[in-house]
């Protein structure tokens, strides 16, 4: 249950790639041409892009998503603490005022697709910030920020703290970019399981 929030989502974006493509895409059983762990008890989703809920990202490839197990639980230290991965077609360049746009689009056609119950008065827009930060092992560049909204869940103002990894795995063919997300600060534990993803991510397949 704490996952139907995204099956529109995933159906939306679904949808509208077979339109253009004829086929279908199965998430749980496309064959990542990279390594990204599964933690013990986190779920995974996987979605093409562009994205349904946000046309605006005109990106080609595929979203790897990484739910740690209280994600969607309010009561949870987890909660809203979840990793993506944008496996995305060709060189991209990624800088801090991009990923502002990226995400206020994603984020805002996230709480559209989830929140349609809620009332209109709660809306807020979404607001994102982010620069750069001292690179990680292996980034071609490293960003810090956050993404202000309202948590579709809980009808609530939530602030996501992030960290946005962008490496190109030596080839021009593909750009990986590794969003780290969670309401708590960078100092909580969750960041350490959140981080290791991104420390075992291999751009070959085990």
């Amino acid at each position: 249950m704490k996952y139907l929030s995204f099956i529109f989502l995933l159906v939306a974006s679904i949808s509208i790639y077979g339109q253009e493509t004829n086929q279908a895409f199965d998430g749980h059983n496309w064959e990542a041409p990279y390594t990204l762990p599964i933690p013990t008890d986190w779920t995974i989703e996987r979605f093409l892009i562009p994205i349904g809920f946000a046309p605006q990202i005109k990106y080609k490839g595929v979203e790897d998503i990484r739910f740690t197990p209280g994600w969607g639980i309010s009561t949870s230290a987890d909660y809203w603490s979840y990793a993506f991965l944008w496996y995305l077609d060709g060189h991209i360049i990624m800088d801090a005022a991009t990923i502002e746009s990226n995400l206020k689009a994603y984020y805002t056609g996230l709480i559209q697709i989830n929140g349609q119950a809620i009332p209109k008065e709660k809306i807020i827009p979404v607001e994102t910030a982010f620069k750069p930060t001292t690179k990680g092992e292996g980034d071609v560049n490293t960003f810090e920020g956050t993404v202000k909204m309202l948590d579709y869940m809980t009808e609530k103002l939530i602030i996501l703290n992030v960290k946005v990894h962008l490496k190109s795995c030596a080839t021009l063919k593909n750009t990986y970019i590794f969003y780290e997300l969670s309401p708590q600060p960078y100092s909580h534990t969750i960041w350490k399981s959140l981080n290791q993803l991104w420390v075992n991510f291999k751009c070959s397949k085990d």
